[in-house]
C-alpha cells in the first residue's frame, strides 16, 4: 500500500515537473519572438498550459506593437523637425529683410512682431521634439563621469551677452566643489541648466544671476540664483508641469515647456530639481546630479 502511494506521488511529481518544463519552454520561445501557439495545442497540454501560452503570445504581440508605434513616432518627429525647419528659417530671414527696409512705424512694428512670434514658434517646435524623444525613449542619454565646471563656463559664455543687455551680472561662483565630478549627459544637462539661466535672466530686471556648485557624497548640487520677481508658493507646485504659465508672467515670452523639459532631462539622468523662492525676493533653482 505504501509502495502504491509512493508510486502515485512519483507519477504526480513527474507530471508537475513536465508541466513546469513546458511552461519554461513556452517562456523561452516567447522571449525569442516565436509563435508558441503553433507549437502547443489543447491535445498535448493542459488547459493551464494553453492559457499560459495565450498570455505569453499576447504579451509578445503587445511588445511588438509598442516597438512598431515607437518607430512610427520616431519617423513622425523626424518629419516634423525636418519639414518645419526651412519655413521657419525663411520667415526669420524675410522678417529681418523687412526690418532693413524703410517702412512706416506701424509696418516696422509688424515686422518685429512677426520675427518675435517666429522665434517663439521655433523654440516651441524644438522643445516639443526634444520632449517627445525623451518621453518615448527614442533619445538615449549618454551619461559620463565628468567635472561640471567646463559645462557651466560654456553656459555663462553663451548667456553673458543676454544678461549684459539687461544690465545684469552673470556670475559663476568659484568655491569648494566647483571642480567636482558628476554622472551626467553633458549636452542635455547643458540644455537643462541653460534653460534655468535663461529663465533667471528673463524674470530678473536688476541685480545678478549667480551659478554655484556644492559637492555632497551622493549628489552634486548646482544652484541658479537670481534677484528677480520670485515665485509664489502656490505656483512652485505647478511650474514643472507641461505648458503651465503663471498669471504673473503672461506678458513675458515663453510657452511653458522649459521647466518641464529640465525636469524630464534630470529625471532621465537619475537626478532631480528643487526650487526655493519668495515673490519679490528672487529664486534659487537647485539641480541635483548623481555623483556615481
Amino acid at each position: 500500500m505504501v509502495c502504491g502511494a509512493g508510486f502515485v506521488l512519483w507519477i504526480g511529481f513527474r507530471r508537475i515537473r513536465k508541466t513546469f518544463d513546458t511552461l519554461e519552454d513556452m517562456a523561452d520561445r516567447a522571449g525569442a519572438g516565436e509563435d508558441i501557439l503553433e507549437v502547443y495545442d489543447e491535445s498535448r497540454l493542459s488547459a493551464l498550459e494553453t492559457k499560459y501560452a495565450h498570455l505569453l503570445s499576447a504579451s509578445a504581440i503587445s511588445a511588438r506593437n509598442v516597438e512598431a508605434e515607437k518607430d512610427k513616432i520616431k519617423t513622425l518627429i523626424s518629419d516634423i523637425s525636418h519639414q518645419t525647419k526651412t519655413p521657419i528659417a525663411n520667415l526669420l530671414l524675410y522678417s529681418e529683410l523687412l526690418a532693413e527696409e524703410e517702412l512706416p512705424a506701424s509696418a516696422r512694428e509688424n515686422a518685429a512682431a512677426i520675427q518675435k512670434q517666429t522665434e517663439k514658434l521655433r523654440f516651441l517646435i524644438d522643445a516639443l521634439v526634444k520632449l517627445s524623444r525623451l518621453e518615448n525613449g527614442i533619445l538615449q542619454l549618454c551619461l559620463k563621469q565628468e567635472p561640471v565646471q567646463p559645462m557651466l563656463q560654456e553656459i555663462c559664455a553663451s548667456y553673458r551677452k543676454k544678461a549684459m543687455a539687461k544690465g545684469l551680472l552673470l556670475i559663476l561662483e568659484e568655491k569648494a566643489g566647483t571642480g567636482a565630478t558628476a554622472l551626467f549627459d553633458p549636452k542635455w544637462t547643458a540644455e537643462a541648466i541653460g534653460n534655468l539661466v535663461d529663465n533667471a535672466i528673463k524674470y530678473t530686471d536688476r541685480g545678478s544671476v549667480a551659478i554655484s556648485v556644492s559637492a555632497y557624497e551622493m549628489f552634486l548640487r548646482i544652484d541658479v540664483k537670481d534677484s528677480g520677481i520670485g515665485i509664489s508658493e502656490e505656483d512652485q507646485a505647478k511650474i514643472f508641469a507641461r505648458f503651465y504659465r503663471s498669471q504673473t508672467v503672461q506678458d513675458e515670452e515663453g510657452v511653458g515647456v522649459g521647466l518641464y523639459l529640465v525636469r524630464e532631462i534630470l529625471s532621465a539622468e537619475g537626478g532631480y530639481i528643487k526650487v526655493k523662492s519668495k515673490p519679490g525676493e528672487g529664486s534659487i533653482f537647485s539641480v541635483f546630479l548623481p555623483r556615481e
